[in-house]
């Protein structure tokens, strides 16, 4: 294995990494906020359910990007 491919796999799982990182605190506040919500009305707990989903988001296209660059080396 070359340097450059080394590098690569290197940026793929550092793409992960933080991508999971920063998702993993959205949804720590986003799921006390929803919580909270839902509390004072049931009728937030479906709002509080998509609100949790959009980070995730963040973290597939962190995967995909770490798929695309593995499959260029």
């Amino acid at each position: 294995m070359d340097m450059g491919t080394g590098l690569m796999l290197i940026g793929a799982g550092i793409a992960v990494g933080v991508a999971g990182l920063g998702t993993g605190l959205a949804q720590g506040q986003i799921g006390a906020a929803a919580v909270g919500a839902t509390a004072e009305n049931p009728k937030m707990m479906g709002k509080g359910l998509i609100m949790l989903v959009l980070p995730e988001t963040i973290v597939i296209l962190g995967f995909v990007i770490a798929i695309l660059l593995w499959l260029k080396s």
